[in-house]
């Protein structure tokens, strides 16, 4: 049997689990998940190498998980649209992940629209089908959907307890052409280090914060030396506001002292030696307003910068 590779876009509101679905097919977690809107702010590349079995050819998925579709209010918002759009250039398929036990919205119709535009194959995911009490609820919005759109599979699924997850991926390699290897068979990602360092480090903000503090913070890295046995990091969590900056030192920076407790633990997993683990919390007044710094947080882009321009 011939061997099955393409671009899989993960498209879908805020909070539907299109992350938890990413991190479970995986088998890593590559993209932190929080219940706070908005969690995912970049596109993440996860690699699911899937092996030859009888009745089945053996196969590479590149799934991108996307941030929520939303009508965006400021410059973050509209680089993360963006984002999305980037996205689906050049995807084989679009899975589209609903969250089954919340109603049709307006956000809905934006995903419709950029389907539409894109016109690639489409599965769609009803997610979270084990919080329905009543299954007989399933089949009416299974029924709403598809009078919306011609979708190629329609499949009902709950990414957190792994319900669907097989049947999801023997759709995909039917659906898949055949293909080469983009990616080395040991590779899961191309995300830098650097990059999931700091993710980690806001998903503790976002764990340990609320109201408006987790939507206005990001995380850079300001210093990262790795060593055999210790890495040593310094990270920056920016803010907007000086009470902002308060709540995220907490008294006597009790609760600084526990976002970095926690994300050291996470980083250690990734890094696989001891890690010495500096934050910082600085205020950057709107910065979510300010297109410059939105796109120094995008490490594609800074790579491309550092880069510098193409040879001809």
């Amino acid at each position: 049997m011939s061997f099955r590779s393409g671009f899989v876009c993960i498209l879908g509101r805020p909070n539907a689990g299109k992350s938890t679905l990413l991190n479970k097919l995986v088998g890593q977690k590559l993209a932190i998940i929080s219940p706070k809107p908005q969690t995912t702010r970049n596109r993440i590349l996860g690699i699911v190498h899937i092996p030859r079995k009888k009745g089945r050819p053996a196969a590479q998925v590149i799934l991108v998980d996307t941030p929520g579709v939303h009508k965006p209010d400021s410059s973050l918002g509209r680089k993360m649209m963006g984002d999305v759009r980037e996205a689906m250039q050049g995807c084989n398929l679009v899975l589209w992940m609903v969250d089954a036990t919340r109603k049709h919205s307006a956000d809905d119709q934006i995903v419709l629209d950029i389907l539409r535009k894109a016109q690639t194959p489409v599965f769609l995911l009803l997610n979270k089908i084990d919080l329905l009490r009543e299954k007989g609820k399933l089949l009416p919005v299974i029924e709403a959907y598809r009078s919306l759109y011609p979708f190629k599979e329609v499949i009902p699924m709950s990414a957190l307890k792994g319900e669907g997850l097989n049947l999801l991926l023997d759709k995909l390699i039917e659906t898949l052409l055949e293909g080469p290897h983009y990616f080395p068979d040991d590779q899961v990602t191309d995300q830098p280090i650097r990059f999931m360092v700091a993710e980690a480090i806001r998903e503790q903000v976002l764990m340990a914060t609320s109201e408006e503090v987790p939507h206005a913070t990001t995380v850079l890295i300001e210093q990262f030396e790795e060593g055999a046995k210790l890495a040593r990091i310094a990270a920056a969590i920016y803010c907007e506001r000086e009470g902002q900056k308060r709540i995220l030192v907490g008294k006597g920076g009790q609760m600084l002292k526990k976002i970095g407790t926690a994300a050291r633990l996470q980083i250690e997993k990734m890094v696989g030696t001891r890690v010495f683990l500096e934050l910082f919390v600085k205020v950057r007044p709107d910065w979510r307003e300010s297109h410059n710094f939105v796109q120094e947080l995008d490490w594609r882009r800074e790579l491309a910068r550092l880069a510098g321009p193409e040879k001809p």
